[in-house]
């Protein structure tokens, strides 16, 4: 793939980009948006040479990097052999692609419910829930994401909800563990779990358990912070949904297919859910994707009753094709294996070390090659380096920051006052350390907003 600088054709492509393109969650004439040239394994370029490390998996969905030849050839062979085919037909690749998914979901989660992607997936999660129980309302966790379309946007937790929450929708959010800035008052773990499902189930006592339908978890946040849940909580909340005959979904849309060095998040903690939502790790986000992953109970309702939703696209043959081909990769070269290993040996030890000699670091938090750093203007109180949801110049300091990460090379995923180390699960050690050495610089631009 050519890396040649083009300067006049990256100039066209932006330009053709400000005049049509309208972006998601932007205001369009504020943004910038860089055109990119190609992109392979760990990196992408621009136009003008400049390279990037992709410490962001774009949208933490690369998962096995940047045009892997496998996945490439599957999705070309299957375009010559049948591109598109109607939902309601029994398709080899929609198959293999579901047999596979299912061969890794945890306990009896063995029927797929294909869709173009994560929302989608939650979206027809908490429909399926609803139907099941006979019950309107869902519960999520502040400081959560879940996905832009109706449901999806109420269950979220983070202010993306607040223009778009009807407050009718038939949500109530609770406050999920999350020790670093405990709402429990919590000095350690087992506190901080105690609590958390002591609130969980008192919630649910004051809604009226027989009212809740589900209650919808990431398995381990991603968007809202990387906070991985302490021991005993996700079993906790798994045995209070048992109590009350309220189904667990867990939205493993960011977290799963390696994500966490597991096939799936809810692998580190012995938990099945009910039904869990997946998309961009499944393919990489090459072709749209994603699912939900039903219960031998749930799918029985659905056997003599019609389920209530479809999509046109629901298990596109090239998106199969691509997680078909995805899937055996990560199986065949030990991608899940290796996002453990470079999560233990290098991400790990390496934020750990700069949190020692960065002021502005106040916590580093993670698993595989899912990690957050937290990034504060007063260690000894946590003050956050940027105030909640801001924006214009109160979010310079970590505008200052970005900036900084860009011009040592390195592509950050950043949100509010974190940055989230979330490179593809196919990194090498070399390039782990390399992205490192970029961050270990920028945070030097951070370090001057603090106290």
């Amino acid at each position: 793939m050519s890396t040649q600088p083009d300067p006049a054709l990256g100039a066209a492509v932006k330009a053709a980009d400000r005049a049509h393109v309208f972006h998601s969650w932007s205001a369009q004439g504020l943004i910038d948006p860089l055109a990119v040239a190609g992109a392979e394994g760990s990196y992408f370029w621009d136009y003008d040479g400049n390279r990037y490390l992709d410490f962001s998996s774009q949208l933490v969905n690369t998962n096995i990097g940047h045009q892997h030849p496998k996945v490439v050839a599957a999705i070309q062979e299957q375009a010559g052999r049948l591109c598109t085919i109607a939902p309601g037909f029994a398709v080899d690749v929609r198959s293999e692609a579901a047999r596979l998914v299912a061969g890794r979901t945890p306990g009896d989660l063995d029927k797929i419910f294909f869709t173009n992607g994560g929302a989608e997936a939650v979206e027809n999660a908490v429909r399926m829930a609803r139907l099941h129980t006979g019950r309107p309302k869902v519960m999520s966790a502040y400081r959560s994401y879940h996905g832009a379309t109706a449901a999806a946007i109420n269950l979220t937790g983070d202010p993306r909800r607040w223009p778009s929450d009807t407050g009718s929708a038939g949500v109530i959010h609770f406050w999920a563990p999350f020790l670093y800035r405990s709402p429990f008052h919590a000095e350690n773990e087992e506190q901080e779990c105690e609590r958390a499902l002591r609130h969980l189930e008192d919630t649910i006592a004051f809604e009226g358990p027989a009212t809740i339908a589900a209650i919808v978890l990431e398995t381990v946040p991603g968007t809202a912070g990387i906070m991985v849940p302490p021991p005993g909580y996700l079993p906790g909340v798994r045995a209070i949904c048992d109590r009350y005959g309220i189904l667990l979904v867990l939205d493993e849309v960011m977290a799963g297919f390696g994500r966490t060095g597991r096939w799936f998040a809810a692998d580190h903690f012995g938990v099945t859910p009910d039904l869990l939502t997946f998309a961009k790790g499944v393919n990489s986000g090459y072709v749209p994707l994603g699912g939900v992953a039903l219960s031998a109970e749930i799918a029985a309702t659905f056997e003599t009753r019609p389920y209530p939703g479809g999509l046109t696209y629901s298990g596109h043959p090239l998106a199969c094709a691509s997680a078909v081909a995805t899937i055996n990769a990560m199986a065949e070269e030990g991608i899940v294996e290796n996002a453990a290993r470079i999560g233990e040996d290098v991400l790990g030890p390496g934020l750990r070390e700069l949190a020692e000699r960065h002021p502005s670091v106040g916590e580093v938090r993670g698993l595989g090659t899912f990690w957050a750093v937290e990034l504060v203007r007063d260690r000894a109180t946590r003050e956050p380096l940027v105030p909640y949801a801001a924006t214009g110049e109160a979010n310079a300091p970590m505008a200052a920051f970005t900036a900084a990460c860009k011009a040592a090379g390195l592509w950050p995923f950043v949100n509010m006052n974190r940055t989230h180390v979330v490179p593809p699960c196919t990194i090498t050690a070399s390039e782990a350390k390399e992205g490192l050495a970029a961050l270990d610089e920028a945070l030097t631009v951070a370090d001057r907003y603090t106290v």
